[in-house]
């Protein structure tokens, strides 16, 4: 016997727009943000939270959309991936990714780059260290992080070029 579940209004914001959406009160963000809005930037990896590859910003700090229930998020400012891109250009951080090789298979690339987002947006010019404590949630299987962070340094040390 299949079980139906309701569906739940709330309201948020998502990349600077308004969005009321209707869920299932288990869907989760990762849910919403992919199967109702669209936005297939933020990755299914694990749905464990342990690779990273779902993270969002949730009120300017990054999270991991598959363990956050959507209707958690009522009221709150969503920034995914897509959110960065202004003018159809790269965000800066997305350049330096794409720059430095830092983007291989590209299934990590969203949630790394949010987290480093989230990372410069709170502290523009972190040490090497303080970029590689905030990338600790995030798993990637091809660069081997250097170039990651090699990305997220160049920004740092005001090396790439802001397009």
């Amino acid at each position: 016997m299949q079980e139906t579940l309701e569906t739940v209004p709330f309201s948020c914001v998502v990349n600077g727009e308004p969005v009321t959406l209707a869920v299932s009160p288990r869907a989760t963000l990762l849910d919403a943000l992919r199967d109702k809005l669209e936005l297939t930037g933020s990755k299914y990896g694990c749905g464990e939270g342990e690779c990273g590859a779902c993270t969002v910003l949730l009120n300017g700090k990054p999270v991991n959309a598959c363990l956050v229930l959507a209707l958690e998020c009522s009221g709150t400012d969503i920034l995914t991936i897509e959110g960065l891109r202004e003018n159809g250009n790269l965000h800066p951080l997305q350049q330096a990714f794409v720059d430095h090789g830092a983007i291989q298979c590209g299934f990590c690339s969203p949630g790394m780059i949010m987290a480093a987002y989230a990372l410069l947006e709170s502290n523009p010019t972190p040490t090497k260290q303080q970029i590689e404590r905030s990338l600790e949630g995030n798993l990637c299987r091809c660069t081997g992080y250097r170039k990651i962070v090699d990305a997220v340094q160049s920004l740092a040390d005001g090396v790439t070029s802001h397009a």
